[in-house]
């Protein structure tokens, strides 16, 4: 088994990191923005489902009663 070397460790790692694409400021915020949409979105749709199932589900116990 080989022995750890941390200078080998960020070498490799800062050669990896030279490979990466990274996406300009423009297109981070775009997407920032579409996954806040979303994310309301998607928090709206979960809220009134949410809402709708509970108002069914207390008319069938109701109607039991």
């Amino acid at each position: 088994m080989s022995k750890f070397n941390p200078f080998e460790f960020v070498q490799e790692v800062r050669q990896e990191v030279s490979k990466v694409t990274w996406p300009a400021w423009k297109e981070v915020w775009i997407t920032t923005l579409m996954v806040l949409i979303m994310v309301a979105l998607a928090s709206v749709f979960f809220l009134i489902t949410d809402q709708v199932l509970g108002h069914l589900v207390n008319w069938v116990l109701r109607l039991g009663a």
